[in-house]
């Protein structure tokens, strides 16, 4: 059984955000999931993929230890809130004295998130 077009998209938004080349992609894909395309991927291929990406260093956004995973989920939270990237650019800078969450810490970015969850929960519960 192939992906849904949902989880295609994810793995190509991973290769972008981490800025594999088409080449090593690829070599990923064929070590990890044993195939050269992301179309050919089966359910077990996926999590096998996505189980690399997150414990190897690709996973690492930058040198202080922000992870891809608290990335997209400081990313979505700004999303739910309705907030465009200076919005949350702005809220970083005055709550975590940093410009933008690729320049967080995982430390920061952790604080970040439980501070973005707490305004979403009072936003969403009247």
């Amino acid at each position: 059984m192939t992906l849904d077009r949902k989880k295609l998209a994810v793995i190509h938004i991973v290769k972008k955000e981490l800025g594999l080349s088409d080449d090593n992609y690829r070599d990923i894909l064929e070590r990890e999931a044993g195939v050269r395309s992301a179309k050919d991927l089966d359910q077990q291929g996926f999590h096998r993929l996505m189980w690399y990406f997150t414990r190897s260093g690709y996973y690492r956004i930058n040198r202080y230890g922000l992870t891809f995973r608290q990335k997209a989920y400081i990313n979505h939270l700004a999303e739910e809130l309705g907030w465009d990237e200076q919005h949350l650019n702005n809220f970083l800078a005055k709550y975590v004295k940093k410009p933008a969450v690729v320049e967080l810490s995982k430390k920061e970015a952790s604080k970040a998130i439980e501070a973005l969850k707490n305004i979403y929960q009072r936003t969403a519960c009247p």
